[in-house]
């Protein structure tokens, strides 16, 4: 690839991204969705968080592609605990330290 075909595709991309992302603030207020669309999208990150999460908790942490349930599996565990310890202490800051520690001890045991 020459560096002009590398340029134009960087170009494209960002000419892509502009556009999908800028759509709905550059149209303002003359597109309504429908409620019912709306309240749809208030999931919509939660979603995604967890399209992501779950397979890097569920799948082997040794490179594999299959399912690891095993109580060997280190971000599985670390996941449990901090669910656990959000739903008693409801504090994401310490959530977030206390799955990390609980990560780092049990993949260092």
């Amino acid at each position: 690839m020459s560096d002009l075909e590398i340029w134009i595709v960087i170009f494209s991309l960002w000419l892509a991204t502009f556009i999908a992302r800028s759509g709905f603030w550059l149209a303002g207020n003359r597109i309504n969705l429908p409620q019912r669309v709306q309240e749809a999208l208030r999931y919509a990150p939660a979603c995604a968080l967890a399209a992501i999460i779950v397979p890097d908790f569920l799948l082997n942490p040794h490179g594999g592609s299959e399912w690891d349930f095993s109580w060997q599996n280190p971000k599985l565990m670390a996941g449990i605990a901090a669910t656990v310890f959000f739903q008693v202490r409801k504090n994401m800051l310490h959530t977030i330290i206390f799955g990390m520690l609980v990560f780092t001890g049990l993949r260092l045991l």
